[in-house]
């Protein structure tokens, strides 16, 4: 398994822009407003984490509403239209990233499912939270990927997915960049659940961030770094990788990669507002 990771370094730009990445959280990590202010700093990000993977399902709202909501400051509505049942499931999947980062270097498959818990609770009852689609179960979800796997195909996957992280988090040989970036891609391109998969991919991207060691403050806005790049262009990355080979694959972690280092310029800017006293 680590030498097929390690291979994915040798695809072109990936090594370099993993690198860039691992620069730009550094860079990050020694931010002036980090050495006492890294919970306040962290929250902020989790806010703007929320609002960026709302955003990339479709459901667009302002920071400080976002922000007031995770806080409490403002409280939900009674009746939940679509967008606000997808903000609230990208409010409770970011902030559950927090509490799983202990969890998902060696047991990934449970981060998967308290994940999985957190961003459909909002639309999915019952037996189906927290696990796999099983028998004839679908999900219509990322339709520009392709047909969703059958059910059948998806244990293996998630199996296989275990083991990628397990072994990057037990080597140094593979870029944590890399690592989070592909996991992303993966659940996205099995869709194991009937709703919330997008939701999932990228929180379980930013607890990988966080649990690798490539931004421990948990201050960056990965999710932020794939807005910046545009909706279509995410889309359109995934779909390479899911259908474009190689190539495709190599095309996803580089511009993942490059949605890093964005998000890691986003957590700079948090930085510097939490320094000054002015979240906007």
């Amino acid at each position: 398994m680590l030498d097929q990771l390690a291979a994915l370094t040798e695809l072109p730009d990936v090594r370099d822009r993993a690198d860039a990445a691992r620069e730009a959280c550094t860079r990050l990590r020694f931010h002036e407003a980090l050495r006492r202010r890294i919970p306040e700093a962290s929250a902020e990000s989790r806010v703007r984490g929320a609002q960026a993977s709302a955003a990339l399902d479709g459901a667009e709202f302002p920071v400080d509403v976002v922000r007031e909501l995770m806080s409490g400051a403002r409280d939900w509505p009674d009746d939940l239209d679509p967008g606000l049942r997808t903000l609230k499931g990208a409010v409770s999947a970011t902030a559950e990233s927090e509490r799983v980062v202990a969890l998902v270097r060696t047991a990934p498959l449970q981060a998967l499912a308290r994940l999985h818990v957190a961003a459909a609770s909002p639309v999915v009852r019952g037996e189906a939270l927290g696990r796999p689609r099983i028998g004839d179960e679908d999900c219509t979800e990322l339709v520009d990927l392709g047909p969703a796997p059958a059910p059948t195909v998806v244990a293996a996957r998630l199996a296989s997915l275990s083991d990628v992280v397990v072994a990057g988090a037990g080597s140094n040989r593979v870029p944590a960049a890399v690592v989070a970036a592909l996991v992303h891609a993966e659940i996205a391109s099995i869709r194991p659940f009937v709703h919330g998969n997008g939701l999932v991919a990228r929180a379980m991207e930013r607890a990988l961030v966080q649990a690798l060691g490539l931004d421990p403050t948990g201050v960056a806005v990965p999710e932020a770094g794939h807005v910046a790049n545009g909706g279509p262009a995410y889309l359109g990355a995934l779909t390479a990788y899911v259908q474009g080979g190689a190539a495709g694959v190599g095309l996803w972690l580089s511009q993942a990669e490059e949605a890093m280092v964005r998000g890691a310029a986003e957590g700079a800017r948090i930085s510097d507002a939490v320094r000054a006293g002015r979240l906007t």
